[in-house]
């Protein structure tokens, strides 16, 4: 980089419009779409989709409910020719959908152009050339008015062609290729030439495609010029204005959001933005920052997973982790603190007490909505805090952690997690648990256990093991927790007391799965002599048993510690 930028480079000249009114506007309706995946998109690959691929792409996209999709440059190439011809004489085109074709303003392309349209429903016609002063000097060599004149000459050889498509419902399309750096009054002089040759009406408008070819300017600026464009053009009606923006200032997304309120009806875009450089614009990202907001996009991405493979598939790209809405950890919090008030959020919006509207923390939209899972929302890793560990443990297993349990196990959770130094699995976090509470047997193990009473006055045997001596236990209480703490305190006929004094602070239990082979957890924190806390957990399918168990396991974490 050199010291001093503003030697070789510029800043893009803004647009004199002081009146005006998009920074005021709001979004309350989603725009006609148009998908370039299968030419813009397809063109931008390394490897170019084949025919299979592009039709399992194409149906993607028609299920997803695009009604205009731009399926190719049939004059490109014989492949895109035949794909054409096989979309049309396979009758696989919906009649609701509207295939676009891409074609320069050369009459040799327009021509085979043409002819791949035969028998086709309904098409657009997309004629472009392009007009920025680089393009224009650089490519063309050619003045203004030469320009004009191809775009001119273009759009009439289509014209002239219109009969040799009986059947066919023809709309034109007309872009000035790089309208993002070219100035505005050229743009509305050769738009306004184009519309003078196609003669639209209000019922039956052409469409002027303004791209942001190449980002040479903040979004703002982009939309000065969509709203300086709309507000100069004559006939404003017989057009349909429609925007193009790629990425390469990583605004794409604003810009075209910004260009909508500036007055654009129509958006061309790729799913998950591929294209050239730095990619087209991401529809699924547009249309879904409008559903987040309450307005229905007209697209259906409720399986956004099975759509991602779809496109990483077909075309061999992948999408971003963080790509937004799609990627695998946009839904996902590592830090304790967000997953904390995620799942507070959760809870609140199962509760469905006093919302009706989704206002869950770190989450803009529910991520059920495009068919992800909840427990794709939380994962653990050495970053994550207690409210992470209990969300997995409840969603996943049913294991739901009292709140003072959750700030025990979720530091020892994380330790483990540290001390591997990766992202752990729900199963291994079930693991972790098992082997810090229910499966401890050291140093004392029940081996038998039986309880008998009622109106608050129970009797309890058992046996237990104590690092492998076995000791024959008796106790009294007001329940069967209360007779087997106090068998266990109590000095026995022939040995000395078996444990420390120690008193339940807390007991709370709860089924794990349902019908005939349910288990039950319990969990139990004790209270020791010296005023600390252990807790324990204990299975069973008895429920008594899982109580039991629960005691022994938080009197042998309390004993181990004290070692």
């Amino acid at each position: 980089m050199i010291s001093d930028p503003s030697t070789k480079y510029r800043p893009f000249p803004p647009v004199h419009l002081p009146q005006r009114q998009w920074p005021g506007r709001v979004l309350t309706e989603a725009p006609i779409w148009c998908s370039v995946d299968l030419r813009d998109g397809n063109q931008a690959l390394a490897e170019p989709m084949n025919i299979g691929q592009k039709l399992e792409m194409f149906d993607a996209l028609v299920r997803c409910g695009f009604k205009q999709i731009e399926v190719g440059f049939p004059a490109a190439s014989n492949t895109e020719f035949k794909f054409m011809r096989q979309l049309i004489e396979s009758g696989r085109i919906p009649h609701d959908v509207t295939i676009q074709v891409l074609v320069q303003a050369r009459e040799d392309l327009i021509e085979r152009t043409v002819e791949s349209l035969r028998g086709a429903r309904k098409a657009i016609i997309h004629l472009y050339n392009s007009t920025s002063p680089a393009q224009r000097r650089v490519v063309f060599g050619l003045e203004k008015s030469q320009i004009i004149e191809i775009a001119r000459r273009g759009t009439q050889w289509i014209k002239d062609r219109l009969p040799k498509l009986p059947g066919t419902e023809v709309i034109f399309q007309y872009s000035p290729e790089s309208f993002s750096a070219t100035e505005v009054e050229f743009s509305l002089e050769i738009c306004e030439a184009v519309m003078d040759v196609w003669q639209p009406t209000p019922q039956a408008p052409l469409i002027l495609n303004l791209p942001d070819t190449v980002e040479v300017a903040m979004p703002n600026v982009y939309a000065d010029q969509i709203e300086w464009f709309c507000s100069h053009l004559k006939h404003r009606d017989c057009a349909i204005i429609s925007l193009h923006t790629h990425n390469d200032r990583g605004t794409g997304v604003a810009a075209t959001e910004l260009g909508l309120l500036a007055g654009a009806q129509r958006v061309e875009g790729t799913l998950f933005g591929n294209g050239e450089r730095t990619g087209n614009l991401d529809i699924v990202t547009v249309a879904m920052n409008l559903y987040m907001h309450g307005i229905a996009p007209g697209l259906d991405f409720s399986d956004l997973n099975a759509l991602s493979k779809i496109y990483e598939r077909c075309t061999g790209m992948t999408v971003p982790p963080r790509q937004p809405y799609a990627g695998e950890l946009v839904f996902t919090a590592f830090s304790g603190s967000h997953q904390d008030a995620i799942k507070k959020g959760l809870s609140e919006w199962a509760d469905g007490k006093g919302r009706s509207h989704w206002d869950v923390p770190y989450l803009t939209i529910d991520p059920a909505d495009l068919g992800r899972q909840y427990r794709e929302v939380i994962r653990v890793n050495s970053q994550s805090g207690k409210g992470g560990v209990a969300y997995l443990l409840e969603s996943e297993f049913g294991i739901s952690l009292p709140k003072d349990m959750q700030r025990e196990f979720g530091p020892l959770a994380n330790d483990e997690v540290d001390r591997l130094g990766r992202e752990v699995s729900a199963e291994e976090l079930r693991q972790m648990f098992w082997r810090e509470y229910v499966e401890r047997s050291v140093p004392f193990e029940l081996t038998r256990f039986h309880a008998e009473g009622s109106e608050g006055r129970f009797r309890c045997t058992a046996a237990v093991t104590r690092e492998g001596t076995p000791f024959e236990l008796s106790g009294e209480g007001n329940g069967p927790i209360a007779a087997f703490v106090h068998a266990l305190t109590k000095t026995a006929a022939s040995a000395q007391p078996l444990s420390a004094s120690f008193e339940v602070a807390y007991y709370c239990q709860h089924a794990l799965g349902t019908g005939s082979e349910a288990s039950a957890i319990a969990y139990i924190q004790l209270t020791l002599a010296d005023g600390r806390t252990r807790w324990g957990a204990g299975v069973d399918t008895h429920i008594e048993l899982a109580s039991i168990k629960a005691v022994l396991s938080a009197l042998n974490r309390a004993l181990l510690a004290a070692r």
